[in-house]
């Protein structure tokens, strides 16, 4: 066997477990959003959770507070009484249980599209390594004898939801959602993140879907 060969049955299942692992992998984020907010002239606003069971928590008064933040630098100023306040803000979040996955690693001397040539095509995973987005690799299957390395691993989805209604008639002005899949599940990562995607060029256009990218998780 040649020092290539060796290289490739080895390093090409590390390098893909990099892959699912996330390393340097960046945040991105569907972003849904239906507007027909005023020019920010001022107006006060007060953030409550659209989730009662959410409310009165620590938590949510610290993502609350990152998205009081994002709204005073675009103009909006937090009401010193909620009560008076020209504009409600809705806000909620969550994490699903997640979803497994399978991850199907093999070099099979160029039967089912592995690392090299074959009749499925070179390259990492040939026809079959399909991403399925957000960034990961649905299961790379890569047919044939040779070594083979099964695993598996889970892929979470996160949801952010912000509204924004009128205090003087109740009339919705803002409605957006945040959505992203990763292999990480901690509300401390995701939240922030998501905000962040929420206020990229926010308010944005009425109707709007765009992806959003952001800086992968800083790990240490």
């Amino acid at each position: 066997m040649t020092r290539f060969k060796k290289f490739g049955m080895f390093a090409a299942p590390a390098l893909a477990l990099a892959a699912l692992s996330g390393c340097a992998t960046p945040f991105k984020a569907d972003v849904a959003r239906f507007q027909q907010l005023p020019a920010p002239a001022g107006q006060s606003f007060t953030i409550v959770a659209d989730n009662p069971q959410l409310a009165g928590g620590l938590e949510f008064s610290h993502y609350a507070a990152m998205v009081g933040q994002r709204l005073s630098q675009t103009g909006y100023v937090a009401a010193g009484d909620p009560a008076s306040a020209d504009l409600i803000v809705r806000v909620a979040y969550d994490v699903d249980n997640g979803r497994e996955k399978i991850r199907s690693t093999g070099f099979g001397n160029g039967w089912g599209g592995g690392f090299g040539p074959g009749p499925w095509g070179g390259g990492w995973g040939g026809r079959w390594g399909r991403p399925w987005g957000y960034g990961f690799y649905d299961p790379w299957l890569f047919g044939g004898g040779g070594f083979n390395d099964v695993s598996s691993y889970t892929v979470y989805t996160s949801d952010l939801s912000m509204k924004i209604d009128r205090a003087a008639d109740n009339r919705r002005l803002f409605e957006g959602k945040a959505s992203a899949r990763s292999l990480s599940n901690k509300l401390t990562y995701l939240v922030p993140n998501l905000i962040d995607a929420m206020f990229t060029n926010f308010p944005g256009q009425n109707g709007e879907d765009v992806k959003i990218t952001l800086p992968p998780e800083k790990k240490g």
